[in-house]
């Protein structure tokens, strides 16, 4: 054999070992995986709603007519009697002179028929004239006292119809709406102004159907505020709508509260509530979730083979930045986190050591519920 006949062989026996050797080295891919944790029997409950008042009074006129007046605006605090707004009284003012003057005419006409009794009562006497007479004198007077009555009650009645052009609080508060407006005609009974009462402050939550079981009268829930991180008051459940809104579907709670200055009306609240859980729910990252055929899945991982695998999950709902999952997952599964565009079935990865437990650590306590 020659020299380059040699040569030639020794370089193919080195080329075949090299191919060898790199189909038989593994790449491993390294990835960022969660542990799911054991599931809480209790889930956390979260609605907003506003501030306000327990007793709101919408005040209107027991009257009808052209409002003239309106003295009060939106936030403005009033007291009890305090003047909110006025009717045009030029009409009932009429109405007063009218009545007085018909309690005038009654009263001249009771005048007339006492004296006619009494002329009646001295003939019968006397016996000039018969009892008959006296008795229909009697009569007309009765009727003439009646009817000066009558009048005396119209006229009163006249006088509150003017008072009534008059609108008043009737308890200390807060003008929180205003609904009629200077020139507006407006009927008996329509809401002019609305006052929330001083006093306790409650948060109005609408609640949909499939959480309303969770509320009952006397739930001791958590109301946290939008205007101060730090404030949290307890509040306690005080009613529970008997029926669900025709539109919205939800159910109206609402929660009494403490007594704190820091509260104002009108502001928001987030109302925290325990509750039960019908189902035990992990959560997940929604980075971790995909989707296979129309189907989502996950990625997990077998820790003893280092290798990962697909597995069809069913959703629950979804939170935050994360996706709770009915079913398809239990506490100790290994989920991949981040990159499952890049899996395979089957793949070889590497778990990146510390880095990757305390990253499981970080999400599960922040979405296992």
């Amino acid at each position: 054999m020659s020299s380059f006949t040699f040569l030639a062989a020794a370089l193919l026996a080195l080329a075949a070992c090299s191919e060898e050797k790199a189909e038989t080295r593994e790449i491993l891919r390294p990835v960022k995986v969660v542990e799911i944790a054991q599931a809480n029997d209790t889930r956390t409950l979260d609605y907003s709603g506003s501030v306000r008042a327990r007793v709101e009074m919408n005040l209107g006129f027991r009257i009808s007519g052209k409002i003239s007046g309106r003295l009060v605006d939106i936030g403005e605090k009033v007291k009890s009697g305090d003047l909110l707004a006025r009717i045009d009284p030029a009409d009932y003012e009429l109405a007063v002179q009218s009545a007085r003057a018909s309690l005038d005419a009654a009263e001249r006409q009771v005048e007339t028929a006492e004296l006619a009794r009494n002329r009646a009562e001295q003939l019968f006497v006397k016996n000039v004239s018969p009892k008959s007479q006296l008795e229909q004198a009697q009569l007309s007077y009765d009727q003439a006292v009646a009817t000066r009555d009558t009048a005396r009650s119209a006229l009163d009645q006249a006088k509150n119809q003017v008072s009534y052009t008059d609108l008043k609080s009737d308890q200390n508060g807060i003008v929180t709406a205003i609904n009629a407006d200077v020139g507006q005609v407006v009927g008996s009974g329509t809401p002019v102004v609305t006052v929330a009462v001083d006093g306790e402050k409650e948060v109005l939550v609408a609640v949909p159907e499939s959480d309303i079981a969770q509320f009952k009268p006397g739930k001791i829930v958590a109301a946290k505020f939008w205007s101060d991180a730090a404030l949290t008051l307890r509040g306690r459940v005080r009613e529970v709508a008997g029926s669900a809104d025709q539109q919205s579907r939800t159910f109206a709670v609402r929660i009494s509260l403490p007594n704190d200055p820091k509260v104002l009306l009108g502001m928001t609240a987030n109302i925290e509530a325990s509750a039960d859980s019908a189902r035990q729910l992990v959560s997940i990252p929604l980075s971790a979730l995909t989707k296979k055929d129309d189907q989502p899945i996950v990625w997990t991982v077998d820790r003893a083979a280092a290798t990962v695998h697909s597995r069809p999950v069913k959703i629950a709902d979804f939170v935050g930045d994360g996706v709770r999952i009915a079913e398809g997952l239990k506490p100790g599964d290994v989920v991949v986190s981040a990159g499952t565009q890049f899996m395979t079935e089957g793949l070889k990865v590497k778990l990146d050591g510390a880095a990757g437990q305390q990253s499981a650590l970080a999400d599960t306590a922040t979405l296992t519920r």
